[in-house]
């Protein structure tokens, strides 16, 4: 008897426990492997998620950097025309005869005489030059020489 047992449970029965028991396992291990793999994919777009809206900001950041240098250039532009205008209205004939004198007379004799000045300083110094006569011989050579010189070819 205790060998038809053996044999009953040894033959069929235990491998319809084992089967039940191999699947149980199997599909506890896919179920968790499952989870695992839900989680993963979940962290993946969460990660996916942020990069897109790191780029998206830098994007915007960059088109809002784009906008402030082109209204910076603008500025510096509208700045340059509005100082060459004013450069050339100021020399522009008014049709007053004695205003055109007057400014054909001062504007230089008050350069002539503003040169003098500086050029008594540097003498008074010993001819040696600081900053300031560095920057003044700079401003003068820029106005009297490249100045003229750009006007005389419409620039």
């Amino acid at each position: 008897m205790f060998s038809a047992l053996i044999s009953f449970l040894g033959g069929s029965v235990f491998r319809m426990v084992w089967g039940e028991v191999s699947a149980f396992v199997s599909k506890r291990q896919d179920h968790a492997q499952e989870i695992e793999r839900m989680r993963l994919q979940g962290e993946l777009d969460d990660k996916a998620h942020a990069r897109s809206q790191d780029t998206i900001r830098l994007q915007a950041e960059l088109g809002v950097k784009q906008i402030e240098v082109q209204r910076d250039a603008a500025l510096m532009q509208s700045d340059a025309d509005a100082f060459t205008s004013a450069m050339r209205d100021a020399f522009k004939p008014t049709g007053v005869y004695w205003v055109d004198l007057w400014n054909g007379v001062i504007r230089p004799q008050f350069a002539q005489i503003a040169l003098l000045l500086w050029l008594a300083k540097v003498v008074g110094q010993g001819f040696v030059m600081d900053d300031y006569d560095r920057d003044m011989v700079g401003a003068v050579l820029g106005f009297f020489i490249a100045d003229r010189s750009l006007g005389r070819r419409g620039k």
